[in-house]
């Protein structure tokens, strides 16, 4: 007896928190549709603000494109939260909520596809364009940066070029000396060793002058950079932006072009090259044989002089040209969407948000399968008869007074029987008159 009692006591307050949860659902339903309805509307607007700046055309055709691509992803983000919002919290088994989730998950990654990254694009499309321009920016400004330090690095081989130079000046003016062949005088040797130091000298002022041409392209070139950056964060639409960005681009590249010609390794290369290669050896002129066997062995030795500064100078010039050229740098103009999607990491709280405006109907489905599994679990088992309310109790009693009165229709009273009138005959007098 006590048991049943704890039981019907149980399955009371159970009732009764069902019935407050049924109250609650009741109220929540009476706006549930207006705020999906607003959430979609807002979601077909910055759809249709991230399909415009996808299409190049601005007239009447690309405004109703867009138009009804946005109200098309309205209508389907409120219809298809609004079936799950109904449907999925009536099943009752494990087996139809997993086949539902299934398509919950399906739905949302088609709602993400054609809706999510287009209010990305509308949230943080500019911003993610300006991304991209800086980006370029520093692409542009490392690759400027590594020309001009190539180029600083050859033109450090016009001291190498000089120091072989004065060496073979040196040379020379030990041989009008005597104090190489023994022959004093400008003959042979002589003759030899300037012929080289004049092929340096013109190597060297050609490395010389290349300086100021180095120096003013750099310089112009951070120019260009700065005003880069400047358009980067300029006010004004970002599309106008971009088209002096890429203009600037374009003359930025060919200055780093014009500095990676500017570097004279592979000349000063080539030179070290010829240096020992092409040697154009003069008549001895001595007039004995011990002379003209002298100058043929100074001859010989500075040959072999000729080759050793050949090679290091060569190995000076192959140090510059092995290191790595700067990479071609190009400015490729993008949409604000696919900028959204190439910079996604710098804008996950705009990917977020376009996102959570798109799904956050999926946090009241939830809710409602726990709420109503909660009713459920509330009612029980417990029998029908035992979970009217007073109110459906006095609506049930009404409904069958209802049925009975249509079924057994009350009978007429009978009508009473008629009654003749009393006629008394008149009196003979009253008859004669």
């Amino acid at each position: 007896m006590s048991d049943q009692f704890t039981n019907r006591s149980r399955d009371g307050h159970g009732l009764r928190h069902a019935r407050e949860l049924e109250a609650h659902l009741t109220w929540l339903d009476s706006f549930s549709g207006a705020a999906l309805a607003v959430l979609a509307t807002a979601s077909g607007i910055y759809t249709y603000l991230g399909v415009s700046s996808l299409l190049d055309d601005t007239g009447a055709l690309s405004f109703f494109a867009a138009s009804a691509y946005s109200i098309a992803v309205s209508v389907a983000i409120f219809v298809f939260w609004s079936y799950l919002m109904r449907l999925l919290p009536a099943m009752r088994t494990v087996g139809s909520k997993i086949k539902l989730m299934g398509a919950m998950v399906l739905g949302s990654l088609a709602i993400i596809a054609m809706s999510s990254w287009l209010n990305a694009a509308a949230l943080a499309g500019a911003a993610a364009v300006e991304q991209h321009l800086a980006r370029t920016v520093q692409d542009y400004q490392s690759a400027l940066e590594q020309a001009h330090d190539i180029a600083v690095s050859a033109q450090a081989l016009e001291r190498d070029v000089a120091r072989v130079r004065q060496s073979f000046e040196d040379l020379s003016e030990q041989e009008a000396a005597g104090d190489l062949s023994g022959l004093a005088g400008r003959g042979a040797v002589f003759r030899v060793l300037r012929q080289k130091s004049a092929e340096l000298a013109a190597l060297e002022l050609q490395i010389a002058t290349q300086g100021p041409l180095i120096d003013a392209a750099f310089d112009e070139g951070n120019q260009i950079l700065s005003d880069m950056r400047g358009l980067t964060v300029a006010p004004g639409p970002v599309e106008t932006r971009s088209v002096a960005f890429s203009e600037d681009a374009v003359r930025l590249a060919g200055i780093i072009t014009t500095l990676r010609q500017l570097s004279v390794a592979p000349l000063v290369d080539r030179a070290a090259a010829d240096l020992s290669a092409s040697v154009v050896l003069p008549e001895l002129d001595s007039q004995t044989a011990g002379g003209q066997a002298a100058q043929a062995s100074t001859i010989t030795s500075v040959l072999d002089v000729l080759q050793l500064r050949a090679a290091s100078l060569g190995q000076a010039a192959q140090q510059v040209l092995a290191r790595p050229t700067p990479p071609d740098t190009t400015y490729t103009p993008i949409s604000t969407a696919d900028a959204v999607i190439l910079y996604a990491r710098n804008f996950m709280p705009s990917w977020a948000g376009a996102i959570a405006i798109d799904l956050l109907p999926a946090v009241l489905v939830l809710i409602l399968m726990v709420t109503h599994g909660a009713i459920r679990e509330g009612r029980g088992d417990v029998p029908a008869e035992d979970t009217l309310t007073l109110a459906e109790l006095r609506a049930a009693l009404h409904a069958i007074r209802d049925v009975e009165d249509a079924m057994h229709p009350p009978r007429a009273a009978p009508s009473p029987p008629e009654v003749a009138p009393n006629i008394q005959p008149l009196p003979r007098a009253q008859r004669d008159d």
